[in-house]
């Protein structure tokens, strides 16, 4: 089961203890592996071999580079049988980063998802 994330914890601090908590957040999303891993879960919950065969990289990368996923809250592990799911570790962060996805592809549609998101993609 997901939990979501209670932003409201964050209002009455300042921007820099903000910057400070988010930092360690982004550096994890920061690596380009980390950051495919993280899409692919923002789908649905993957086993390592799924993540392994879907990015192409070995089980041991994948395990490695789920790891600062997982220490910084992102990434959730449930033990199945013999195997490890993965998961976002919130719906919260589902919807972000499939915009993120949406924005980064070469369609028109990711301008439209930016429109519909804020408005303005200028």
């Amino acid at each position: 089961m997901t939990q979501t994330l209670d932003i409201h914890l964050l209002e009455p601090e300042t921007a820099a203890t903000r910057a400070a908590t988010l930092a360690p957040l982004l550096k994890a999303l920061g690596d380009e592996h980390r950051l495919t891993l993280v899409l692919l879960l923002a789908e649905r919950p993957h086993t390592v071999r799924e993540l392994t065969d879907a990015t192409g990289l070995g089980q041991t990368l994948v395990s490695h580079h789920l790891a600062p996923l997982r220490d910084q809250g992102l990434v959730t592990v449930t033990p199945r049988g013999r195997a490890n799911v993965y998961a976002l570790c919130c719906d919260a962060l589902v919807t972000p980063m499939r915009l993120l996805a949406t924005l980064a592809s070469s369609s028109p549609e990711g301008l439209d998802a930016c429109r519909t998101a804020d408005g303005d993609c200028s």
